[in-house]
């Protein structure tokens, strides 16, 4: 099949049958054909469920080598996969898993602890995605999943036995939800073309990763960057994943790059800035270290001595680091500039799946995000594009099908003549370099890669009888505060003292924390004196006030 992501996928699987494919961190490997042994017995299930092809299935569950089975048994049947990050709380959970119209839950054992079946109606299966165990079924009897596979493979199964579905370039792949706190979720629509553009280009320009390579598997699957990038390319690569299922400290991502030894490592900026802030910098400031970094003779050799051991830190093998997802600190970029450290920044968004540009980090140029990438179109809408930052636009195969169920949503994202409006700002220079000057939009990247809304917090917020209106940002270690301007009147009329709003704020953000993820809760607050500066539509300037907390 040509440009068919699926055929990849199967090639990845045949061509390194009997190569260690996925490991839990201390826990069982999976090899390819033991892979795909278990999609054939989900398969199997599958059927036994009426599952039809286009049917939604929701993944719901911290990173592991089950939630990756779950997903390629899905992709390769011909059902579309829902992904939903397992840090939403039930209320999000809920909502998605009923908009979206899936049929069947995969759950991690966690997160199922704190949902509701009575509050997914619509579902006709749940199954654990710990051990493949059924919690609901349609299936009247018993179902024996190895039973029915040995009546299937009586010889065994080989290669040849691996299935796939006949994808079509517009068939819905994957329906990606990036937040699920507003009573209007957005669902992006991720085609098979996304998926088969975005990895055909990362198997084109990153030659580097060979069979058998280590991959750390670290960012949250639910999200297309970790899911393109960590798990769908390294089985198109032939490539043995090791999962993080525990929130990724600097120690624990250490330990994983020790044992699996990977070549690349796809990172969001946050997890870069730890390891560099909590293992390097430390290590500079203390003498002769500090001193001899002053000398222009002994500097470079300094310099190539931390090079050396920051490459031994990620396992000794790195060819290159890859970080995305937001703007990596000026700081620590340059210092990795100056240690000729090998890392690129790249640049994306959910609704591409997700890449819109990268560059090899020989090539690259600090402060930018890398070029446009194959089979994508990129414009400034700027009077000049090379010196006036204008909303970033991109057209391309990468691009989203649309929001599902949100026509409205989709045509003020892309216009008449396919452009999607990114909502970033940037510059393109001559050579078709990219330099993000700012964010139109406001979300946050959570220390693990989650997205955070800003406003949905501050929709809680402003729901207090007590707050006039409030912003939420991040403060210096990255942490998030709300500021908040609280209703005057309100106070002055009910006679309420400084004292007694503080008690009164805390009681009111304790049951807001309560029904946020926990990425997304707030740490502490400000409470101001004067209300926030407006735009002529009555839009709080948001820029003012980035670094109040800071």
């Amino acid at each position: 099949m040509k440009n068919s992501f699926l055929q990849l996928v199967k090639d990845g699987i045949t061509n390194n049958w009997d190569k260690p494919a996925l490991t839990d961190i201390e826990k069982k490997t999976y090899t390819y054909k033991h892979l795909a042994e278990e999609m054939a017995k989900l398969h199997l299930l599958f059927e036994a469920l009426g599952v039809k092809k286009g049917d939604k299935i929701a993944l719901c569950g911290a990173n592991s080598t089950h939630w990756a089975i779950g997903i390629f048994a899905t992709l390769s049947y011909g059902a579309a996969a829902t992904t939903i990050l397992h840090d939403f709380n039930a209320e999000s959970v809920h909502r998605i898993v009923n908009h979206s119209e899936s049929k069947i839950l995969f759950v991690g054992s966690t997160v199922w602890k704190r949902l509701a079946e009575s509050e997914m109606p619509q579902l006709d299966s749940i199954i654990l995605i710990d051990d493949f165990s059924i919690l609901k079924s349609n299936i009247s009897g018993e179902f024996d999943v190895q039973v029915a596979f040995d009546k299937k493979f009586p010889n065994g199964f080989t290669k040849e036995n691996v299935y796939i579905h006949d994808e079509q370039p517009e068939d819905l792949a994957i329906l990606n939800y990036t937040s699920g706190t507003t009573s209007n979720p957005k669902g992006v629509m991720i085609p098979y073309r996304s998926l088969w553009s975005n990895t055909r280009f990362a198997i084109d320009n990153i030659p580097f990763v060979k069979a058998g390579d280590g991959f750390v598997c670290m960012l949250p699957m639910a999200h297309m960057y970790g899911l393109a990038f960590e798990v769908l390319l390294s089985i198109t690569k032939g490539s043995h994943m090791h999962f993080i299922s525990k929130v990724p400290s600097p120690q624990i991502i250490l330990g994983a790059f020790a044992l699996a030894k990977p070549t690349l490592v796809i990172a969001v900026p946050l997890i870069i800035e730890k390891i560099i802030r909590s293992k390097v910098f430390p290590v500079l400031k203390k003498q002769p270290v500090s001193t001899l970094v002053k000398i222009p003779v002994l500097r470079d050799i300094v310099f190539k001595k931390i090079r050396k051991q920051l490459i031994e830190a990620f396992g000794g093998n790195i060819v290159e680091v890859v970080i995305g997802g937001a703007a990596l600190n000026k700081e620590i970029g340059d210092f990795l500039t100056k240690i000729k450290f090998p890392y690129t920044v790249g640049y994306g968004m959910t609704e591409c799946g997700p890449l819109i540009s990268y560059d090899y980090w020989e090539t690259y140029r600090a402060t930018s995000c890398g070029k446009p990438v194959d089979r994508m179109e990129v414009k400034i809408d700027s009077e000049d594009p090379q010196r006036i930052a204008g909303e970033i636009l991109v057209r391309g195969m990468n691009v989203m099908s649309g929001y599902f169920k949100d026509p409205e949503a989709t045509a003020s994202a892309i216009d008449k003549d396919g452009w999607l409006y990114t909502g970033d700002l940037g510059v393109m220079d001559e050579n078709d370099f990219i330099y993000i000057r700012g964010r139109s939009k406001t979300m946050i990247l959570g220390a693990s890669g989650q997205n955070i809304y800003p406003e949905e917090i501050e929709d809680f917020l402003n729901n207090s009888i007590f707050v006039s209106e409030s912003l939420v940002v991040e403060d210096s270690k990255n942490k998030l505060v709300a500021l908040i301007y609280p209703d005057l009147e309100y106070l002055k009329a009910n006679k309420i003292s400084d004292e007694d709003l503080r008690t009164l704020l805390d009681k009111e953000i304790k049951q807001i924390n309560g029904r946020l993820a926990n990425y997304s809760q707030i740490s502490r607050y400000v409470v101001r004196e004067e209300e926030f500066e407006k735009t002529p539509k009555r839009s709080i300037k948001r820029f003012l006030y980035q670094n109040e907390a800071k």
